[in-house]
Order: structure tokens, then sequence, then C-alpha cells
């Protein structure tokens, strides 16, 4: 990459917290002759102290929202006069919202402002909060769930994408670990601040409350970047009236793209699965692709990302680790209920040295490998491999008799490698595309994270009642016991063994330690065939395939 020397040569952006780093370069990605970018103005320490904290707050709410409905789920239903299976769509239609729109968002970034895009997402994420906070029906409360999740993805999305073109090349992996950092914070005190709270205040507040921070951070964000950052700049510093952003949004392959993806997540995030959407989804994406390819004239998704062997396979490395992780974070407690008889309250915290790993390892490589441009490809190879290999350590480990400290170590190994990952994937990302495509790109990369909660648990939950199921079945035959209620009680709640004597318990907990055993040995092998795909996911940057002749593969 060159910097500007005269009209007409490639330029990089100017990082906005660091005036001395190298940032990313960019060219147009409809002319074939490249145009001068202009830098991005940069950020003082004023705005910085305004940016940082606000960034933090919305990272927060959007992640705590993922997890802080589980404790507060049952005073929802009962209030709101929801049955058991309607109360699965409390997380699941925040989830499907958030993970639908997020490769959108992306190119909606683009197009218009960065500020204007994070204030409109920290917007509905408030205006979400509001409706479910005072919804009076279950459809109106999911109704806001889904506008909440809409914002959620605005601020997963765009907050990566500002990390990326804030923070210098030196800083970069630094800040991109932060940012891991204070989700999987919010992820982890989520549950037990509205677990907290729900018995004092009630379950409403917990909802609206977040509205005011959401606004207040939405607009501190805006106000901290400078108007002349991101679309503008994007178009070589030309600013555009709102109409003519407007006239080139593709509004058939935006549509064609939720619709796939609201389809595949509303089958797989169903009570049970549903095929028919999971089938359909496929369709309306070869459709969305046919879309991009011959019909927009501005695509969602342009074509450099389309055909980029780096792109797709890095997602779906991406998939498969996370996947794996969620089996982790969702299975863990329940092998110390059912399988130690801890507490409740106790098996809960077997998560806390996961995310503390999870928060460690992202801050660990950002801020002292990431200081450069460039391929990480080893780096992420190594650390996919250490969390395959831990995760193939805890199914060996979940048995009754396991010392504790070893559990607990290998938990915090996996949340070590996830956060080293993540952080890594991010750099070497960038590395593999050309610079225009970098906001849909990193978007997309938000999108298959975001895939992987719904897909672990669903693929995840499935081959663990099968097992579990199986193996209750023929175990409690074998000592002669016929309890048709009890197996389906066992299925309902792990807590259950506790209660249990005797051979009964015997037969409850070794089901759970088969079925347990079962899905992380899986987990392991989807985690060391993400490696696979990961490595294939190459090391060569998108400016040497150009050189190279294959075009393709930008």
């Amino acid at each position: 990459m060159k910097r500007q020397t005269s009209p007409g040569v490639l330029t990089e952006h100017a990082p906005l917290l660091s005036t001395d780093e190298d940032g990313i370069s960019t060219v147009s990605l409809e002319d074939n002759n490249p145009k001068p970018q202009t830098e991005n103005e940069p950020i003082g320490t004023c705005r910085a102290v305004l940016l940082i904290p606000s960034l933090f707050i919305l990272i927060f709410l959007q992640a705590s929202n993922i997890s802080g409905i589980t404790t507060a789920q049952s005073s929802i239903a009962n209030d709101l006069d929801a049955s058991g299976e309607d109360a699965i769509w409390f997380t699941s239609a925040y989830l499907i919202s958030m993970a639908s729109l997020s490769p959108l968002i992306g190119r909606l970034s683009q197009i218009f402002s960065l500020r204007s895009c994070i204030l409109s997402a920290a917007v509905l994420f408030a205006a979400g909060g509001l409706l479910s906070g005072h919804a009076r029906s279950f459809n109106t409360f999911i109704s806001g769930r889904i506008l909440s999740g809409a914002g959620g993805a605005g601020v997963m999305t765009l907050v990566l994408i500002l990390v990326i073109e804030l923070a210098g090349t030196k800083r970069r992996g630094l800040f991109l670990g932060i940012t891991n950092a204070g989700f999987t914070t919010g992820v982890a005190l989520g549950a037990v601040v509205a677990g907290g709270l729900v018995g004092v205040t009630g379950w409403r507040p917990l909802f609206w409350g977040q509205a005011p921070l959401a606004a207040l951070a939405g607009m501190g964000i805006f106000w901290a970047i400078p108007s002349r950052f991101g679309s503008t700049s994007a178009q070589g510093g030309k600013t555009r009236s709102l109409a003519y952003k407007f006239a080139h949004v593709d509004y058939s392959g935006a549509a064609l793209l939720t619709s796939s993806l609201v389809l595949f997540l509303l089958g797989l995030t169903s009570p049970k699965i549903q095929y028919l959407p999971i089938l359909t989804s496929p369709v309306v994406l070869a459709l969305f692709v046919a879309n991009e390819l011959y019909l927009a004239h501005d695509p969602i998704i342009p074509i450099p990302v389309l055909r980029s062997r780096g792109v797709f396979l890095t997602c779906l490395a991406q998939l498969g680790l996370m996947s794996v992780r969620w089996t982790v974070l969702y299975y863990a407690p329940v092998y110390a209920l059912a399988v130690r008889n801890w507490s409740p309250a106790t098996a809960g915290s077997i998560l806390i040295p996961t995310n503390a790993g999870f928060a460690l390892g992202g801050l660990l490589v950002g801020g002292f490998h990431i200081r450069r441009a460039g391929s990480f490809y080893l780096p992420t190879i190594t650390v996919f491999t250490i969390f395959a290999f831990a995760v193939a350590l805890l199914a060996c480990f979940a048995t009754p008799s396991s010392p504790a400290i070893l559990i607990v170590a290998t938990t915090a190994l996996i949340g070590l490698a996830t956060g080293a990952a993540l952080t890594y994937s991010v750099p070497h990302l960038l590395h593999l595309t050309a610079p225009p495509t970098h906001f849909v790109a990193t978007s997309l990369l938000a999108t298959f994270r975001a895939f992987a909660g719904s897909f672990g648990t669903a693929i995840g939950g499935g081959l663990f009642v099968r097992v579990l199921r199986r193996n209750l079945e023929r175990g409690f035959a074998e000592i002669g016991v016929r309890k048709p209620e009890l197996v389906e009680e066992l299925l309902r709640s792990p807590a259950t063994v506790g209660g249990l004597q005797g051979a009964e318990a015997e037969v409850a907990r070794l089901g759970y330690v088969v079925a347990l055993r079962t899905v992380w040995f899986s987990a392991a092998a989807v985690a060391g065939m993400a490696i696979f795909v990961q490595a294939a996911a190459g090391w060569k940057r998108a400016v040497e395939m150009v050189q190279d002749g294959d075009e393709d593969d930008v």
C-alpha cells in the first residue's frame, strides 16, 4: 500500500486514535481507475473520552440482552400469560432479528454515514426496550424484542467497523480485545444483574430502563465521531444527497438476503425444528446471489465479497468455532447440576472462568501481538487448534470423579482460545480482502458469529436430548424401573438428578455423563474441522491475489 503522493495514487486512512500509525487503503468498487480517498479527521482527546464509554455501554446492553432474558423469563411468561413454548421466542426473536440484519447494516454503513447509522441503531434498541417494558401482550413484547434485535444488529456490526476504522494498526488488536471483553462481560453479567433486579423491581424496568442509556450512548457516539467520517470519505470526499443515497440501496437484495436468514433461523430456533423454512432458505439465498450478480446496480454484498474464498471460509470457520463455544456455555452448568450435584447458584459460577479467559485471550493477543497490519495465519490456526484440544479435554474430564479444578482450568482454556481466535480473525480477514469491502466483510463475520448461538444450541441440543433419552430409558429398563414421567422430568430439569437416590440416581447421572460427553466429543470434532476450514481461507492478501491473476479470490 502506498501513501498519496499525487492525485490518482492510492492512499490510506489516517487512524483516528493515533496519527502516527498506518491505516487501511481503499479503492473504488465501481471504477477501474482508483480515486484518491479523503482521509478521516483525527479524533481528539475530548471526543475519545466521550466515545469509548458510549461504545462500551452499547456493547454491554446489546450482549446482556442475550443472557439477561433467561432469569426474567418465568416472570414475563406469567405476567403475559405465555406458555413454555411461547417463552422460547423471548430470546429467539431478538437473536433472529440481530443475526439476519447484520450484513444489511454493514452495507448501509457504506451508503450512509457511520455516525448516523449507529445513532439509528441505538434509537431502535431504545425503542425496542420501551415497547417490551410496557408490553401488555405476548405479541407486543415480541415486537419490542424484534426492534431491540434490529438495534442490536447495528450495535454489533457498527462497533466492530468503528474499532477497525478508529484505531491504527498498532492499537487495533487491543481495541478489538476490549470490544470482545465488553461483549463477554455483558453476556456473563446479564443473567446475574437481571436475576438480582427482577425480584426487586419486577421485569419491566429491566427493559425500559435500558432505553435512556442506549439513547445517550448513541448520541455520545454521534457527537464524538467527526461529521466527515465514513461514507463521505469512502466516496472520495464527495457528499451525496439523501435522495441519491436512498436511490442506491439494493432493496430487492436486502429483502431476499434478510428473508433467507430469517427463514433459516426461524426453522432452527423454533421449539421443534421446522424443516420447511430451513429448506426454503437456500432457495431464497440462491435468488439473492442471482440478484446480486446479474440485476443489482449497487449490490448489498459486493461481487468481490461474494466470490471471495477467504471471506466465505473465514466466516464458516467462525460459525464452527462459536457454535462449539455455545455448547460449552450452555452445557457446562448442566454438567455441574446433574453430574456434580452443585447448587444452581454454584453451577452458574462454572462459566466465570471461561468468560474471564475469553476476555483475557482477546486482550493479550490484541495488546501484545496484533500491532501491525497483515497476515495472522499461523497464530489463528494455532489458537483454533488449542480450542479444539481443550474441548476434547473437557469431554474427557466430564465425569463425576474428575477433580473440579481440571474442569475449571479447561473451561478457562476454552475461553482463552476463543477470545484469541476471534481477535486474530478480524485483522486476518482484513488482510484477505480488498479495503473497499472491509465494511461488508466484517459485517458478514458478525452475522456468522450471531448465527452460532442458535446453530450450536439447536444442533447440540437435539443430539443431547436424543442421547440422554435413549440412555435413561435403557438404564431404567435394566434396573426394572418403568417411570416415563421421571424420564421427561430429567429431560426438562438436570437439577432433578440431585433429588434421586440409589440406583435411580446412578442411572440418571450416567445418562447425563454419556449425553454430555457425546455432545462435547462431537463439538471437538466440529472444532477440528474448523481448523482446516480456517487454514483453507489462505494467507495471501487481496492485492497479491490480483497481481497473481486470481481476481475471483479478491
